[in-house]
């Protein structure tokens, strides 16, 4: 992937040289503390749409602490976090939570164990905003839906806790109808390149027109796929299993399948919710940079395919 720079606050040149607009130091009346910054995540973000089972909000930091550099990832992976810390970041917003599942040390010994000391001894924050990002209107889902180009968009399943327009996944259609292969080259255009690539399932000259998206692994959704009558469905981390019983299950053949990176189907969403962000914490009067991640935190290095 290639790096991107995201300040969406405009405090900097594009040679990278700080403006005369650039922030205060912390502490200054313009800084919001975490505790107002996590006020303003939340607006955007209610921790009331994360799924039941998930883990989001605060993972460290100081409530006081003023912010000035915020910077947002997919994974709180080490080289992640180093980069946050080398930027300068005080507070570092990832999709994915560093801490899903109970743990009982975080010793320096683990991998887990030094991110949170490095968290903690370079005084950066770690907020999770995992699926109460997908689920929320202009979430990951709704991203990806609208880098497709798709119209009349409505969840695949409804939030519990939220508004009719929230849930996880989308379904819409596009403005008019195109082949599986143009359509997959198009999901392939809009995604940060990647050692997978993309997979598809289908007639590669079937017309689509109605899709269905979920950014990240997708495969528990396919009642719910099938329900919206969609002609292909964009998802991640396909298994083998369900994907061949969707097949299986399949009407005509469809939905077709697309199956793309986790980590490209969720990054997309990073530079929208940094400008949502900015622009919160712009009209609340507080002036803070906001980056994106330039790590490719996408797992695979490389794939070997036949031909």
């Amino acid at each position: 992937m290639e790096p991107v720079d995201t300040d969406v606050t405009g405090q900097a040149d594009h040679d990278g040289e700080a403006s005369p607009d650039t922030p205060a130091p912390a502490g200054s009346a313009g800084a919001p503390t975490l505790a107002e910054l996590l006020l303003a995540v939340e607006e955007l973000w209610p921790e009331s749409l994360a799924e039941n089972w998930d883990e989001v909000g605060l993972v460290a930091g100081h409530p006081s602490a003023p912010v000035t550099k915020v910077m947002f990832a997919v994974d709180p992976t080490l080289e992640v976090i180093d980069e946050a810390v080398e930027w300068g970041a005080e507070l570092l917003i990832t999709h994915h939570p560093l801490l899903l599942k109970g743990v009982t040390s975080v010793a320096a010994t683990s991998a887990k164990g030094r991110a949170v000391h490095r968290l903690i001894e370079s005084g950066t924050a770690l907020l999770t905003v995992h699926t109460n990002g997908d689920s929320a209107v202009g979430g990951v889902s709704d991203v990806l839906a609208d880098a497709l180009g798709l119209q009349d968009v409505a969840p695949l399943t409804v939030a519990a806790n939220g508004l009719p327009e929230e849930g996880i996944g989308r379904v819409g259609d596009l403005a008019d109808a195109m082949s599986l292969g143009d359509f997959a080259a198009r999901v392939f255009g809009i995604l940060p390149s990647v050692a997978g690539g993309v997979r598809v399932s289908g007639d590669k000259d079937g017309l689509v027109r109605r899709i269905a998206v979920c950014g990240g692994a997708g495969d528990s959704l396919f009642n719910e796929v099938r329900a919206s009558n969609a002609d292909v469905y964009v998802t991640a981390d396909l298994r083998h299993h369900p994907a061949s019983e969707a097949r299986e299950a399949a009407l005509n053949g469809r939905p077709y399948l697309v199956d793309v990176s986790h980590f490209a189907s969720e990054w997309l969403w990073l530079p929208a919710a940094a400008a949502a962000l900015g622009n919160v914490l712009a009209d609340q009067g507080h002036e803070v940079e906001i980056q994106v991640s330039t790590t490719n935190s996408d797992p695979w290095d490389f794939i070997l395919t036949p031909g």
